[in-house]
């Protein structure tokens, strides 16, 4: 058994690799769906099926917790298959809890009225998808007021990263900030909303200058596994070896993987 971490193809290793170095004696088992990435240019049914498809593979391997380290498959799927899909004995977690707590200083079992709190412009970075489902915004809205959310499609930055193309990831990430500083010339906050796209974070932070608040997901996602797993430390295991899974070409995958993280990352096929 091992914790699940689940991804749309690359953007994951950053929540995989933070949780592993904030976990060291928790093995992971990691699937990526490279064969049918990204995700972000999806409709809703089809991010859906790929989901719950990815998950049931993680089950096989023993993962009765996963989470879903895209923001894509959070968005637009988390919630149906929490009502509808996910078994007893299971858990399937996203990454906009982690995030959410951290902009407004609340923990997510807080249910108090939503309130004021420090930042008031916030910019999103997201795909297509994750942009069009609002989910950001909707969970959000439960728990602070007065916060202007201008969201910023990314289309094109996954394929980039995925292919490893970052001379592009650089300048398509650049044209996305300065779409978004037209419409809301001075956030104070930037969400990096995609898994992706730490990869880009030195960009995404010059291209918005030095006096915003750029918020990653992997630290904070990390941070929050720990907790949870203290919580509930039935679902960390007895596996003592991590693994990797693609749907696509694991020599490929394992090459790009490699040069993402800066260390071996060997894939095998799902």
């Amino acid at each position: 058994m091992a914790v699940g971490v689940f991804d749309s193809g690359l953007g994951g290793l950053t929540v995989y690799d933070a949780c592993a170095k904030r976990l060291p004696d928790v093995a992971f088992c990691y699937y990526g769906d490279n064969a049918h990435a990204p995700y972000g240019v999806r409709d809703a049914d089809d991010i859906f099926n790929l989901t719950c498809a990815g998950v049931e593979r993680l089950w096989d391997e023993g993962c009765d917790l996963v989470i879903l380290a895209c923001n894509t498959a959070s968005a637009a799927a988390l919630k149906r298959m929490q009502e509808t899909w996910i078994p007893e004995g299971k858990r399937v977690l996203g990454v906009f809890v982690p995030m959410i707590e951290a902009l407004t200083e609340r923990k997510w079992g807080d249910n108090s009225p939503p309130r004021e709190v420090a930042v008031k412009h916030v910019a999103l970075f997201a795909t297509p998808a994750t942009v069009a489902s609002r989910a950001f915004q909707r969970e959000l809205a439960f728990r602070a007021i007065g916060v202007d959310v201008e969201a910023q499609p990314c289309g094109g930055v996954v394929d980039a990263i995925e292919t490893g193309d970052e001379i592009l990831a650089e300048a398509l990430v650049k044209s996305h900030v300065e779409a978004l500083k037209r419409r809301m010339p001075h956030p104070e906050a930037a969400i990096l909303g995609c898994t992706h796209y730490p990869l880009m974070q030195k960009t995404f932070q010059e291209a918005l200058g030095a006096n915003v608040d750029v918020y990653s997901q992997a630290n904070l996602v990390a941070e929050s596994l720990a907790d949870y797993l203290t919580r509930r430390p039935e679902f960390i295991g007895a596996g003592t070896t991590s693994k990797f899974l693609t749907t696509g070409d694991p020599a490929s995958v394992s090459s790009h993987a490699t040069q993402f993280l800066r260390y071996p990352i060997r894939f095998e096929a799902a």
